[in-house]
């Protein structure tokens, strides 16, 4: 049995919320370079390189990538050879979260009561997904999500008989309806199966995915290329003002499902996609 003081995981949260606000993942800024020599659109060039020039800024002069510094996620997989010691891991998952957001300076985005409206001035709570697995390492990622794009998801709760062109047809509308609200270029995060929350969970979980590992599954795999193709082919492009480059990736997660449902959720994330990810 491994013991653990949750201080470390409270230190760890607070570095990763503002690395991931301030930085891309070496996956996500090498897709923006890449983007520049695909896009033939000379307005969209121009907007992907002020990305670019926008990114650069953000490290040199550690400036927030976006003024949204979102609602933190945190994804964290406990091994279940781990001890935590010191006080209640979700207290320290906050108190990372609130250190990171008021040390760092980022955006306070927060609400008590989704009527109310009162900030809670620190960006507390997280939304906490918890996961318990073999060994005694503790994985961690942290995925600052703005409103921005969150409010473009959308879940549809399709019939088996819709099948796989009920999916293809429900992520086009999600992509279609999101347009350049979203602020693209996006990464698409798509859950399918499972039941209401859980697709949505794959599809939050999905953007998170390395957007160079496509899935093992041949036929989502597939899915995942078809998509981004005809994503790319809407003419949506980066910033809404039209263009090649809509979307970097389709990123698609499934899960087992009941005989009577196809539940499908498109989570949809702007062209920064912020995450950080750390093992313990």
């Amino acid at each position: 049995m491994r013991e653990l003081d949750v201080k470390v995981i409270t230190e760890n949260i607070k570095e990763m919320c503002i690395e991931a606000t301030h930085f891309l993942t070496e996956d996500m800024k090498n897709v923006l370079d890449d983007s520049v020599t695909k896009e033939e659109s000379p307005l969209g060039k121009q907007i992907l390189q002020q990305l670019q020039e926008n990114l650069q800024i953000a490290g040199d002069e550690m400036i927030p990538i976006c003024q949204d510094t979102g609602m933190a996620v945190v994804f964290i997989k406990v091994g279940q050879d781990v001890h935590f010691t010191g006080g209640n891991i979700e207290d320290a998952i906050n108190e990372g979260v609130r250190q990171g957001y008021t040390e760092g300076y980022l955006r306070k985005s927060v609400v008590k009561d989704p009527i109310i409206r009162e900030n809670t001035k620190d960006n507390t709570p997280a939304i906490i997904h918890y996961s318990i697995v073999e060994g005694n390492d503790v994985e961690i990622t942290v995925a600052p999500k703005g409103f921005g794009s969150e409010n473009m998801s959308r879940i549809f709760m399709l019939k088996p008989a819709d099948g796989i062109d009920g999916v293809k047809n429900a992520i086009l509308t999600a992509v279609k309806e999101a347009g350049p609200n979203a602020c693209p270029p996006m990464v698409v995060g798509v859950g399918i199966g499972g039941t209401f929350e859980k697709c949505a969970l794959l599809a939050k979980e999905a953007l998170t995915r390395n957007i160079n590992e496509q899935s093992k599954i041949p036929y989502v795999k597939e899915l995942e290329e078809e998509m981004l193709e005809k994503i790319n082919c809407l003419g949506i492009g980066p910033g809404g003002l039209g263009g090649r480059v809509t979307a970097f990736a389709v990123n698609i997660e499934t899960y087992p499902t009941h005989i009577a449902g196809l539940p499908v959720a498109v989570n949809i994330c702007c062209h920064v996609n912020r995450h950080s990810h750390r093992v313990i």
